[in-house]
């Protein structure tokens, strides 16, 4: 009984660290796929046509019985949703990455939750005591957050630790990170996929609050973004050549993306949130700086710069005084702002 009782116990934490490593799998997957010639928008679109594939036929079998109506205004409200959350910050983190790498996505991914927790504020949806010794730490954490990633974005500084054997990987100059000006522009779009993915979660949490059915709405969301990712992908991608997988490596990153990258990882963030509530699911996120660095390191042949080791830690520094300060207030069920903040990743 005492072991299956941690099993059961431990189940949540297994299952998020394994969501962690699928997460930086997919970034360092896509990444040798662009490597080989692959275009990221064609990416995007594969893969979000594959999850909706699989999501749909899901979602009506599992909701059959209690289905919330199919309303004309909700499906207006998830079209909009997808335009932050796939279309502009799937492609925005996707470019980042093949200018950058996937350790830096890793850690300004940890922007996140102090993006969310300042529109909360804008919009009225987070309230700030200034007096309270809670909302000075989460304001002081945001700030050193956003710190952390302006020196990562702007500072690589002298190399710490280089590869003793490079792959066999052979990027083309345009997605390899030769100069400042690459990991600068990669930053930003990285960013940039923060902050729509931010703005996402505020919309997300609203609809959610008439339509409680996060498998209907996340299968929607997967459809849209792929209609619009393509009609993007067809104004900017003039290659028909480009639409072919000429690679295994891109097979593997689209079939890896729409299953691991959108399936899986929604449904196991969605039952640990359930199960251990928002912060215990966000906690995990600065782990993926650690797997990313390693993954990158070993498979992609990457250097590991002084400052993404100094950025990153000062991210998780601001993140986690951000969580902190938010846990008093997240028992779950106990707060109707709390999914705004730390709940995040579910449909990433």
């Amino acid at each position: 009984m005492k072991v299956k009782s941690w099993l059961v116990a431990s189940a949540p934490f297994a299952a998020m660290v394994a969501v962690e490593c699928l997460d930086v799998g997919l970034t360092t997957l896509s990444k040798a796929a662009m490597s080989k010639g692959m275009s990221h928008f064609v990416l995007v679109v594969y893969s979000n046509a594959l999850a909706s594939l699989i999501l749909l036929p899901a979602a009506f079998f599992f909701t059959r019985k209690k289905r919330p109506p199919i309303t004309l205004s909700f499906l207006c409200k998830i079209f909009c949703l997808s335009i932050a959350g796939i279309t502009l910050m799937q492609n925005c983190v996707i470019t980042g990455v093949s200018y950058s790498s996937p350790t830096l996505a890793s850690a300004l991914a940890n922007l996140i939750p102090a993006f969310t927790f300042l529109l909360a504020v804008i919009f009225g949806m987070e309230k700030l005591e200034l007096k309270s010794p809670k909302s000075q730490i989460k304001v002081f954490g945001t700030l050193v957050s956003i710190s952390g990633a302006l020196i990562m974005t702007l500072y690589k500084g002298p190399p710490v630790l280089s590869p003793p054997i490079q792959p066999h990987l052979h990027p083309s100059p345009s997605t390899m990170l030769t100069t400042s000006n690459n990991w600068l522009i990669g930053g930003l779009f990285i960013a940039t996929a923060s902050l729509s993915l931010s703005a996402n979660i505020v919309g997300q949490a609203a609809v959610l609050k008439g339509y409680p059915s996060e498998i209907m709405l996340v299968s929607f969301y997967c459809l849209f973004g792929t209609i619009q990712s393509a009609l993007v992908t067809l104004l900017f991608e003039r290659d028909p050549n480009a639409w072919m997988l000429s690679s295994d490596i891109e097979l593997i990153s689209v079939v890896y993306s729409a299953l691991f990258g959108n399936v899986v990882t929604f449904g196991v963030q969605a039952w640990c949130i359930r199960r251990k509530g928002p912060v215990f699911v966000a906690s995990f996120k600065p782990l993926s700086i650690a797997i990313a660095a390693f993954l990158g390191f070993i498979f992609l042949g990457e250097t590991l710069y002084i400052g993404s080791i100094v950025g990153a830690a000062i991210i998780v520094t601001g993140f986690y005084g951000v969580i902190w300060a938010q846990s008093d207030k997240e028992e779950v069920g106990k707060t109707t702002t709390t999914p705004l903040l730390d709940g995040h990743d579910v449909d990433a």
